[in-house]
């Protein structure tokens, strides 16, 4: 397999964690946000939305949006589960997962920022002002709900970790105080012990001093 990714892309940390985590073989491809790599012909024929990640499997097909990505994984792969047997207990863990993937992370990522900047103008504090306010909404409901016993949904790992480690570490970037939320602080930790999230992490990445 080989993953089209961005060593600070968040959807495409969500996928690398779980490559990881279910032992799948796969190359990593970085493409450069920040240059706009994305948005070539080359990368925009491969995928037309021109969004990461993209994960081209051994047969030569692609699959875009990391939560399709993450569904064929657990679908094909579904050695080191990431999510309950119970439904009940899954479609919590699948309710947290949206509850990032939908309320956060869309309207706090790299394409939005640019264009509250560039075209609305607003200023870097303003920026900063959007991106917490949007993080916070969405931890102040998790706080309250996650197990953290380690991890979100208790003794093991699921579907509602790999969403929620990388918008911590984007939470981080942005300076907002984790001391407010010690569960989410503590399943932070408690990820980054382990060896799948540990090489996911975006400083680990082979495009990070690029």
């Amino acid at each position: 397999m080989e993953l089209f990714t961005y060593f600070r892309s968040s959807a495409a940390y969500r996928v690398r964690i779980a490559l990881n985590l279910k032992g799948i073989e796969h190359r990593l491809t970085p493409v450069n946000l920040l240059t706009g790599e994305q948005q070539g012909a080359a990368y925009r024929a491969l995928n037309p939305q021109g969004l990461l990640p993209a994960l081209k499997l051994d047969s030569g097909e692609l699959l875009t949006q990391s939560t399709a990505i993450l569904e064929y994984l657990e679908a094909v792969y579904p050695q080191t589960p990431l999510l309950p047997a119970d439904a009940i207990a899954a479609a919590q863990v699948r309710a947290w997962a949206n509850l990032i993937a939908c309320d956060i992370h869309p309207v706090d990522n790299l394409r939005v920022l640019k264009y509250l900047k560039g075209t609305l103008n607003i200023s870097e504090d303003e920026k900063t002002a959007w991106y917490l306010h949007w993080i916070t909404e969405g931890f102040d409901v998790l706080e309250t709900q996650l197990k953290a016993a380690p991890y979100c949904n208790g003794a093991e790992v699921s579907l509602a970790d790999l969403y929620l480690i990388p918008q911590v570490y984007n939470a981080l970037r942005f300076k907002l105080d984790l001391s407010t939320y010690p569960k989410i602080k503590s399943i932070w930790d408690a990820c980054n012990r382990l060896p799948a999230f540990d090489a996911a992490r975006p400083e680990n990445q082979p495009d990070s001093t690029l």
